[in-house]
């Protein structure tokens, strides 16, 4: 893709667009989803809509990846007990969706359940399917780290349930 077109592409994704894919209805079925799968599983879940990039990000070539991978470390994601920390980053602009897992789940969960949840999201979102899309993407997350990380006994909740709309 050209740095034109996705420049203009970031440019014309306005934070109106990020309140019009993810309302607060939306938002709010997100927070219990997470929340829902965290009573059966250890790991902590945080998930960030940004609508679009900065332009000099845009300029300077920061991929989907880049900036989840800033955002994991800005929101103190890998601070958890046991390095169970995941993002779930959804870049609007670029019609990206990418998840970052803290080592202790990496070690773990293989690549290919990461990719699955992100085309289960990328999928419905090129339908318009935004609420739907992200909830069977959280639900299939959750399937995945209840088996591989099940609950086992009271643990407080490490990171906001809440999702954030940059």
């Amino acid at each position: 893709m050209n740095k034109f077109s996705r420049a203009l592409r970031h440019l014309t994704t306005t934070r109106y667009s990020g309140k019009k894919a993810f309302p607060c209805a939306t938002l709010t079925a997100v927070q219990k989803a997470i929340a829902a799968g965290e009573s059966v599983h250890r790991a902590e879940i945080r998930l960030i809509v940004e609508p679009s990039l900065e332009f000099s990000a845009i300029v300077a070539g920061l991929s989907s990846r880049a900036r989840a991978h800033e955002l994991f470390s800005q929101y103190r994601i890998w601070d958890t007990e046991e390095n169970c920390g995941i993002l779930i980053y959804i870049d609007l602009a670029d019609h990206q969706v990418e998840i970052v897992a803290d080592r202790g789940i990496s070690r773990v969960i293989p690549q290919h359940h990461w990719h699955a949840v992100c085309k289960t999201m990328t999928s419905g979102f090129a339908k318009g399917e935004y609420h739907d899309s992200v909830i069977a993407g959280i639900q299939q997350l959750n399937a995945a780290l209840q088996e591989h990380f099940p609950e086992n006994g009271a643990q407080a909740n490490q990171l906001s349930n809440k999702p954030i709309l940059l």
